[in-house]
């Protein structure tokens, strides 16, 4: 199987505070997008663009720990 698909179980507390820190990161641009945008598309475009963001940092620190 691909490297890619597998499950990558943190191996160390440092790669956990690592996720926790792109979590904060991205709950932090989640709170300034709700602060300044107006309901629309691309306020909804936006919120996406920051999951995706959140979701590829997470798939490199998962696999590249």
């Amino acid at each position: 199987m691909d490297e890619r698909f597998k499950h990558h179980p943190p191996k160390d507390e440092a790669t956990v505070d690592k996720h926790q820190a792109a979590r904060e990161a991205a709950d932090s641009f989640y709170k300034v997008i709700e602060t300044v945008a107006t309901p629309s598309r691309e306020k909804a475009l936006a919120i996406t663009r920051v999951e995706e963001a959140m979701f590829w940092l997470n798939a490199d620190i998962a696999r590249n720990q």
